[in-house]
């Protein structure tokens, strides 16, 4: 399904004039990007500061397991994911520090381009958050970022504008069900 996704991205989005396309290092990240920069003659670049976000030693668990298990500490967090972190793990504000400084050296570097940015759900989030003033403690309330969903941040004189949030309609709608937010 991934591969499949990735592939509609780089049909619609490959023949776009990018200045660069940046990703995680993640495998599920570099591999959305790779069709679209291949299409549009591009490396990807990696960048470490657009990583998914550690969740610690709640890895790969599911949330209802840990609501059982570490309850006071899944609580605190679920409440506040912009300031408290996961045991091991980062909040959604050193989720932002990273991102935004990503973004600053992308902007440094391409400040005349558009650029391309591949990461992961959780992470554009906090970024969008952080971007647009929003309480970080609203990333996972306020925010929908599905699974290859697109959102467009425009650099204007006041600051960031969103353009566009979340849009999916380069997936066909097989591939639009599910994802999460």
């Amino acid at each position: 399904t991934g591969r499949k996704m990735a592939e509609a991205l780089a049909e619609k989005y490959g023949t776009h004039p990018w200045a660069a396309i940046y990703a995680s290092p993640l495998e599920r990240a570099l591999s959305t990007a790779a069709p679209t920069a291949a299409r549009a003659g591009l490396e990807v670049r990696v960048e470490a500061g657009l990583r998914e976000i550690a969740y610690g030693e709640w890895e790969g668990k599911p949330e209802a397991e840990i609501e059982r298990t570490d309850s006071v500490r899944f609580h605190a967090w679920s409440s506040h994911p912009g300031w408290v972190a996961p045991p091991g793990g980062e909040s959604g504000a050193a989720i932002a520090e990273r991102t935004l400084a990503v973004v600053g050296l992308i902007r440094d570097r391409h400040a005349d381009g558009d650029v391309l940015v591949v990461s992961h759900k959780a992470t554009l989030r906090v970024l969008l958050c952080a971007l647009l003033g929003v309480d970080l403690d609203l990333f996972r309330s306020r925010i929908a970022q599905k699974v290859c969903a697109v959102s467009v941040v425009a650099w204007r004189p006041s600051g960031p504008l969103v353009e566009v949030l979340g849009d999916e309609s380069h997936l066909p709608p097989a591939l639009r069900e599910g994802g999460g937010t």
